[in-house]
């Protein structure tokens, strides 16, 4: 086990009473409860902890927390496994188990390094321009370039993991838990409002768990204390810490993924162990902090150069000292920090600033510790080979690199370029970003949703300044909603003085960067400042067309050090400014997600949602095989002992036409239609006329789309003067409500109409057969059901088994039924005396197959089944349902020469000549006496096809095959001899009318 050579003996906030033993890439090592895998490397000495993507270069860690390009790392194996996570995130826990990517057999070993000495031939695009020819091996170059791009390995076994969501309302959401976070939650919580504060880090604190601050003359640790013991105690205050905001959509929604188990080991994880919070909020406080920038020259990617910013975090946080021999190159006040805090810590430093004098605070304290300072000089290349072990420092002015100047050893490049505020969740909103001239960044600037951004996510770099202003922004939320509360008295901090930033985006000339040591921009995919001169040679002038060229943005760390530098450089290059040339897109996930999360518990049988009838449970007792049809589990037939499908199927049929049986048909959409503009709706989206419809009246009816294609069909009810119910196909029922607040919503707001989806509020139960109202009247004695009384395709209200029910006199099988509708909570009571009231009928429960054999028997159709989007009533025979007195949505389509010409498909029966051949659902119709090539013969000419079959069936009471299918001019081809082909063997067929079976309907009229 490796000794923590490079821990510092007293500081940090990991607690060093619980050490804990940990695996890198097959060793042990041992860091402390608090530590990150990525402190606890560097507190062992180990630097060296990747290869880069493309040119398999030597990389460390970089940084401290989520902008982290390079430590990406495998995090354990199995069911467990984690690709590409983030070292600098990763909490330590006992038995962790890391190892490298993109490496192999081993990140020392790593057989592609070899492609460090080619990199003059990969540049950006290589592979566009190289893998051309000869054609027919691209897919061999596909194969071996996926094979070598990627970071970590997805999981080949389930994940062992459970995810859930959750949602929640508040008055204020607070992002961000740093000191601007804290403050202004402090003050909305003081008002009584409803606050979530959410940081992405295991404590609150943000930035000042990194320095040596005071606030109110206090050590900053102290005062963080304070008000998280303040928010606490505040009931409507709730605090989620491991907590990501990732995504900001309208209305204020904000999405936020909340780790509950990762920082436990793997044998102690119970529950779930991601939580994906969706938040809607009255106001919005983005305090999401800034990320340092890195600079970039020669060979800026070696490990052990990091930015300035992290290794004071490494040193305060996590009591690790990086390095012992430092060179600090900075271009801001900010990077004398880190040089005080190494000097503190017994390093050696040395400060490079292109500045020609730095006159601020932070620069004078730094002399005075005798910290040596070289203003007006640049690092422009540095050496080593798996750690840096020198700089070279080159004079600088007005813009440009001098003569060389030393040759400084280090084992340590603390880099600071500056600050760019952290803007994906304010853009995501909506809101544009403006370019800071003085600030030398973007910051946010006019918003689009009621929020606002504080303290470094507003440029507002200042602990001072910061504070006030996200205390005043705490106030300003909260008395927007009413509120009342007092300022508070804001927190006080020292300001300090600060020399202006010289922006510094690439050391040297464009020529030095293309022709000496690779100057990295984007250190996750390998992007140089050359290659970002190259796209632009080659006249890629959109920041976003760049991006794409070159990669750069990409993969997990979307930009976040990325993208200023190179959109500074590409703006040099094209000769415009940074504000011209522009940001590329925040686009969530801006910070990396699991699919775990956003899958939740969607996953397996539950990729979408299952959907029961209130009765499930009692098809289930009585051994109902199930379909899934939209969603819904229906009965599909209901085996006896020794039957299947087609024995079970013919039973039931037969049962409902000579006696009676019973349909759970609760899965029909159902669509309550209410206001005084209710028949004016319908008459729009039905082709046949509603508005004399009697109330107690049904009536069916054909929808079309805009193109005069049958959408769906349905029977609807007149309830009352301004009230319908509309029941859909069960497929169809989210299609059609949707379709009908469309219209509502975006033609005709004017109506008044109101629409509900009621489909799981009513039970439905068709009671079909000869003996089907003998059944009925046993269990309600409320109604007439005489024919007089109760007319075909009428309605009555009464009391079924003494629920109250809603009964339709309707058929889907050309028999006598009724559709009895109950409350579904009474459902299965209801279900379960009409079938004790139809015992002495021999009623017989069936399902969706006989279902479909009773309707095909009668010719009637089911949309999307004898439909395919591209079939008009006219197709299908039902011309006379189209109005020719009023207007309907697609009527004018169905004029069209196309939807009006002759040979169109329509709608026919068949009978095959042997009637117990029954014909395959799809197979093609050809003339009669047509051969279809036989399996693996190709026709010298294509084969005619006619049609095609839509159903199929045995018929019982038939005692032979039908089948409906669409025919080319069907209509005018009664009694014409067809070829069906049936896996190339020809099968002999009669065009028929598509009413095989009572074709008088009288049954359903029967007395």
């Amino acid at each position: 086990m490796s000794s923590q050579k490079d821990r510092l003996g007293t500081g940090g906030r990991i607690n060093r009473a619980i050490p804990l033993t940990f695996t890198f890439n097959g060793r042990t090592y041992q860091g402390y409860q608090g530590d990150t895998l990525a402190s606890a490397l560097l507190a062992n000495g180990v630097h060296f902890v990747a290869r880069s993507w493309k040119y398999h270069r030597p990389r460390g860690i970089v940084t401290a927390g989520v902008e982290e390009p390079n430590a990406i790392v495998q995090l354990e194996s199995g069911a467990y496994s984690v690709p590409n996570a983030r070292a600098t995130e990763i909490e330590l826990y006992q038995g962790l188990v890391a190892t490298s990517v993109n490496a192999e057999p081993s990140i020392e070993a790593d057989r592609m390094a070899i492609n460090q000495k080619f990199a003059r031939f990969i540049p950006a695009g290589f592979y566009y321009k190289t893998f051309m020819w000869p054609r027919k091996w691209w897919p061999k170059y596909e194969e071996k370039i996926r094979a070598a791009a990627g970071l970590g390995k997805a999981p080949d076994v389930p994940d062992a993991d459970r995810y859930d969501k959750c949602f929640a309302h508040c008055d204020v959401l607070v992002v961000g838990g740093g000191p601007a976070g804290l403050a202004a939650a402090h003050a909305a919580g003081l008002a009584g409002a409803r606050v979530v504060l959410v940081d992405d880090q295991r404590e609150l604190g943000g930035s000042l768990l990194s320095c040596r601050a005071q606030i109110d003359g206090k050590p900053a640790s102290q005062w963080i204390e304070k008000i998280e013991a303040a928010l606490s105690q505040m009931p409507d205050v709730k605090i989620l810490t491991r907590s990501t905001a990732f995504g900001y959509q309208d209305h204020n929604l904000v999405t936020v993924v909340q780790r509950l188990t990762d920082h436990l080991p793997v044998s102690m994880r119970k529950g779930t162990r991601e939580l994906l919070w969706k938040i809607r909020a009255k106001r919005v406080i983005l305090a999401t902090g800034a990320h340092e920038r890195p600079l970039v020259f020669g060979n800026n990617d070696l490990p052990g150069i990091m930015l300035a910013s992290a290794v004071s975090t490494y040193v305060h946080r996590y009591g690790v000292l990086p390095g012992r021999e430092a060179v600090v190159f900075t271009n801001n006040d900010d990077g004398y920090q880190c040089a005080l805090d190494l000097k503190a810590c017994g390093a050696k430093v040395t400060v490079v600033d292109p500045r020609a004098s730095s006159d601020g605070a932070l620069p004078s304290v730094a002399r005075r510790h005798g910290i040596n300072v070289m203003n007006g000089a640049v690092v422009t290349v540095a050496n080593g080979k798996r750690r840096v072990s020198s700089v070279e420092v080159a004079a600088f002015g007005k813009g440009v690199v001098g003569a060389k100047q030393a040759t400084l050893a280090c084992d340590l490049v603390a880099m600071s370029g500056g600050w760019s505020p952290v803007l994906h969740l304010f853009a995501q909103s909506g809101g544009k970003a403006h370019w800071h001239d003085g600030k030398v960044c973007f910051v946010p600037g006019k918003g689009m949703q009621a929020e606002v951004s504080v303290g470094a996510a507003a440029g507002e770099f200042g602990l001072a300044r910061g504070l006030r202003l996200a205390l005043d922004a705490g106030v300003e939320a909260v008395q927007s909603l009413g509120f009342k509360l007092t300022r508070p008295v804001a927190p006080q901090a020292a300001e300090l003085k600060e020399a202006p930033l010289m922006p510094l985006w690439l050391v040297g000339s464009h020529e030095r960067a293309t022709r000496g040591p690779k100057q990295f921009v984007d250190f996750q995919n390998d992007v140089s400042a050359a290659d970002i001169l190259l796209a632009a040679r080659e006249g890629f002038e959109s920041v976003e067309h760049v991006k794409r060229y070159t990669a750069m943005g990409f993969g997990t760390d979307q930009g976040k050090l990325a993208n200023i530098n190179g959109m500074a450089i590409l703006a040099s290059a094209l000769g415009k400014t940074i504000p011209e040339t522009g940001t590329t897109t925040f686009r969530p996930n801006y910070t990396p997600v699991t699919f775990g999360a956003i899958a939740g518990r969607e996953i397996g049988d539950f990729i979408d949602p299952i959907r029961k009838t209130c009765i499930h449970e009692w098809h289930v007792e009585h051994g109902a095989a199930f379909e899934d049809v939209g969603n819904w589990k229906r009965p599909w037939y209901y085996p006896k002992a020794g039957e299947d499908l087609h024995a079970a199927v013919a039973r039931e049929c037969l049962a409902v036409r000579t006696q009676v049986g019973i349909l759970d048909a609760s899965t029909l959409g159902k669509i309550d239609i209410q206001g005084p503009d209710a028949a004016k709706l319908l008459n729009w989206v039905y082709t046949n006329p509603w508005s004399k419809l009697e109330v107690g009246k049904c009536r069916y009816g054909l929808m079309l789309d805009e193109n005069g294609m049958v959408f769906d069909d349905g029977v609807t009810v007149r309830l009352a003067d301004q009230h319908y119910m509309m029941t859909t196909t069960t497929g169809g029922a989210a299609r059609v409500l949707t379709w009908l607040e469309r219209w509502l919503q975006t033609e005709w707001p004017d109506m008044k109409v109101r629409l509900a989806s009621v489909t799981d509020h009513w039970a439905t139960f068709a009671v079909v057969g000869p003996k089907s109202r003998k059944v009925l009247q046993k269990v309600c004695r409320d109604v007439d059901f005489a024919n007089e009384a109760f007319p075909f395709m009428s309605y009555r209200e009464g009391t079924v088994a003494d629920v109250a029910a809603r009964i339709m006199r309707i058929s889907f099988s050309g028999e006598l039924a009724y559709e009895v509708n109950v409350p579904a909570n009474a459902g299965r009571a209801v279900w379960e005396a009409l079938m004790s009231a139809g015992d002495e009928f021999g009623i017989t429960p069936y399902g969706t197959e006989t279902m479909h054999v009773l309707r095909a028997e009668k010719g009637y159709i089911i949309v999307g089944q004898d439909t395919d989007g591209s079939v008009t009533p006219l197709d299908l025979g039902m011309g006379g349902l189209v109005a020719k007195t009023k207007d309907c949505l697609g009527k004018r389509s169905l004029t069209r020469s196309d939807t009006a010409k002759e040979g169109r498909k329509q709608l026919v029966g068949l009978l095959s000549d042997d009637p117990a051949s029954v014909l395959p659902e799809g197979a093609q119709i050809l003339a009669a006496g047509t051969r279809a090539p036989a399996a693996g013969q190709v026709a010298d000419t294509p084969v005619p096809m006619l049609g095609h079959v839509t159903s199929s069936y045995y018929s019982p009471i038939l005692k032979r095959s039908i089948a409906l299918a669409v025919v080319k001019g069907g209509l005018g081809k009664m009694g014409e001899k067809v070829t069906i082909d049936v896996d190339g063997r020809p099968v002999d067929a009669t065009i028929s009318s598509p009413v095989f079976y009572d074709i008088e309907g009288v049954r359903q009229h029967v007395e």
